[in-house]
């Protein structure tokens, strides 16, 4: 009978949100799986293991009844579903994101906004890109791509902040969730108003698709639909931007042959990899199993850290390190297998087509004067929190 992973004690969620890495890179190799006290689940680090867990949903369940998702949006999402029933909930939205949809519909209004966004910046001064750009051009964007446009980039930004800190709030502290139940019920109220609407005049958003479909999911999970993505739809373009200008900025020589080259794609997918914006995912685990000969028994959570996955050793020479031009970059910023992220190929193109190279032709000797300045938070979800920038 294999044992049980390791169990630690010391290991706190405050190190984790503040700065992982290096708890990370120890724990590829010493100890790649691993009770973690504090997180109440078995820390899984090393890239093989994580795309293992996502590629098994039989054995790795996604309806993980002890994640504060379910309080956190009061709806038990598609995010913690498995197989048909995800697959229906999931396809709901499926038509707002094919790829002529993305390209007709969506890049040329997020092509507009980002151009207004960035026009309205001051040349010549320090700016918080995090306060001033990234998360209100991701919201707005966001906003029509979900058919939600009377909502304000502030109400947007509040209600993605407060569902993400509820989902993730693993201290399960009454705080977080008060802050989630008002987002949940400012977003019913908002749903609530503008349902006609979309009923008389169909469109390609996510909100009429779904409430038009032939064959449509209940309404509830239309609203959970639609907070999932608010969820998620915000903070990985907003933190990709803000990741990718700072592994910019503070490598001048790779920014310069990006530039040369209009590799903007490939400045975005290293990214995604070095910062990985949701850097870590639950699975419950439904039999006993064993992973690098340790029983993970039925009824454990595991958590797959994508985070640590992408600076694997086994994969990537100096993953530590910010380096477009490396010659292989198989990261896991956007998952595999059923859960796939359903908005990757609207990040890729706002971000990388759209964003950056309007950005850096506005201002292409913009540069950070302090990195000291540039706070980095988040376990779950993780990003440049403020990015000090002077626009020249």
């Amino acid at each position: 009978m294999p044992n049980l992973a390791p169990l630690d004690e010391q290991i706190t969620l405050d190190q984790l949100d503040r700065d992982p890495f290096p708890i990370y890179r120890r724990l590829r190799a010493q100890a790649p799986v691993l009770r973690v006290k504090s997180a109440g689940r078995t820390l899984l680090t090393k890239a093989v293991d994580t795309k293992y867990v996502k590629d098994n949903p039989e054995i790795f369940s996604s309806d993980d009844p002890n994640t504060p998702m379910k309080r956190a949006f009061r709806a038990h999402t598609l995010m913690r579903k498995d197989g048909d029933e995800h697959r229906r909930e999931r396809m709901a939205m499926a038509p707002a994101f094919t790829a002529k949809v993305i390209q007709t519909d969506w890049m040329p209004k997020y092509e507009q906004i980002a151009r207004e966004y960035v026009s309205r910046l001051p040349r010549g001064e320090i700016v918080d890109l995090f306060a001033i750009l990234s998360g209100a051009y991701a919201a707005r964007g966001l906003a029509i791509l979900l058919g939600m446009e009377d909502a304000s980039d502030e109400d947007m930004l509040e209600w993605s902040q407060a569902l993400i800190e509820g989902a993730g709030n693993f201290g399960w502290r009454d705080e977080p969730f008060a802050r989630s139940d008002r987002a949940n019920d400012a977003i019913d109220a908002l749903l609530d108003r503008i349902q006609d609407r979309h009923r008389a005049a169909p469109n390609n958003s996510a909100f009429s698709v779904m409430l038009n479909a032939e064959d449509p999911i209940p309404i509830s999970q239309i609203y959970a639909n639609i907070k999932i993505a608010i969820g998620g739809g915000i903070n990985e373009p907003r933190d990709a931007l803000n990741t990718i200008i700072y592994g910019l900025l503070t490598n001048p020589d790779q920014l310069a042959e990006v530039k040369r080259r209009e590799d903007w794609d490939k400045a975005f997918e290293e990214g995604v990899r070095w910062v990985a914006p949701i850097s870590a995912s639950s699975r419950l685990v439904t039999v006993d199993t064993e992973i690098r000969g340790y029983l993970i028994p039925k009824g454990d959570t595991v958590m797959t850290i994508q985070a640590s996955a992408n600076r694997d050793e086994d994969f990537f020479d100096n993953g530590e390190v910010f380096e477009v031009y490396r010659d292989k970059n198989p990261h896991q910023s956007f998952g595999n297998g059923p859960h796939f992220c359903q908005g990757t190929h609207v990040a890729r193109r706002a971000v990388g087509k759209v964003m950056l190279p309007i950005l850096f032709d506005r201002f292409p000797n913009m540069e950070i004067p302090d990195t000291d300045a540039v706070i980095w938070r988040g376990f779950g979800f993780r990003g440049a929190v403020q990015i000090p920038v002077l626009l020249k």
